[in-house]
């Protein structure tokens, strides 16, 4: 079974020591796409890419890496976008981002036969960040792929990623939000993000939130606290099996749901697919930059 997964990569510069940067690339979706094939799932990316060698050295890592790219359409006299991380003493990440005129902005408007495209696969992995790149009549035209999708059977997979730069206001992406729940099969959520949508509220009301608008399966994400987990009307909290003190947690979230889906895909159990998720996650967050080297881990389920 193989995932289509929908978002944006950009040129990344990651702060090293001594006021360096070591240049790499990431985004959301592509670093969950990445960790999945890993850790042995199957992932083809869509997105748009310009005809420049930053662009062409992506499509180079991303192949190495088992992602399929048959689906990256390029763009000629464009440029991805770009983004700076920075951390502070506690390795927690802050982005600076270059972005407005990225080919896979208009993805859905130059390219609409990607709606069809993707109702061949079984899942469908998407982020808050995904939505935010869409004007909204790419958005309506999402929606409405992603509805008849479900009725036939796919399953889509959201990350409530959420960055307040890339929308108008809170509201405005509370809106869409509220329209992605809606369509949404199993929601891979930060308790962060969700607080700075909605406020200061418990996770169990995050939780029911989510169910109440169709979602029949939650993962709530909340950093060194662990992960408190729902289905069939039932929710478990699981702890990390070790805290650690992070040197950089760009990714975290994103490596998680790699390893997560990756699991969920080999039929293992909900409680191992929870780990394999945290599991990642920690290896991941003890290195700089959101794609760690390989050699850092082993595929399958030794990361």
């Amino acid at each position: 079974m193989k995932v289509a997964v929908l978002g944006e990569c950009m040129v990344e510069l990651s702060q090293q020591s001594d006021d360096q940067y070591k240049m790499g690339f990431g985004g959301d979706t592509l670093n969950t796409a990445i960790y999945l094939c890993r850790c042995n799932g199957e992932a083809d990316y869509f997105s748009v890419l310009g005809d420049d060698p930053y662009s062409q050295n992506m499509l180079d890592a991303w192949r190495s890496e088992g992602v399929g790219i048959n689906h990256v359409r390029i763009k000629n006299s464009k440029l991805p976008g770009l983004y700076i991380i920075n951390n502070d003493e506690n390795g927690e990440r802050y982005f600076n981002y270059w972005r407005q005129n990225s080919p896979a902005r208009t993805m859905l408007s130059d390219y609409p036969v990607i709606l069809d495209e993707i109702k061949s696969y079984e899942m469908i992995f998407l982020s808050g960040i995904t939505l935010s790149l869409y004007p909204q009549d790419d958005l309506v035209a999402l929606f409405n792929c992603l509805s008849q999708y479900r009725k036939g059977g796919g399953i889509v997979i959201f990350d409530n990623n959420f960055r307040i730069n890339n929308w108008m206001s809170t509201n405005d992406a509370i809106d869409v939000f509220k329209k992605m729940m809606s369509l949404t099969d199993i929601a891979l959520l930060s308790f962060d993000d969700e607080k700075t949508l909605y406020g200061t509220h418990s996770i169990e009301d995050c939780i029911t939130r989510w169910v109440d608008s169709g979602t029949s399966e939650v993962v709530v994400k909340n950093g060194h606290r662990g992960c408190h987990f729902y289905k069939d009307k039932a929710c478990t909290f699981y702890p990390l099996e070790t805290v650690l003190t992070p040197v950089d947690t760009t990714a975290a979230g994103d490596s998680f749901n790699g390893a997560y889906i990756a699991a969920k895909l080999q039929g293992l159990n909900d409680e191992a697919c929870i780990k394999a998720g945290q599991q990642c996650a920690s290896t991941v967050i003890m290195h700089k930059g959101a794609i760690i080297n390989r050699d850092i881990c082993l595929l399958g389920g030794d990361l």
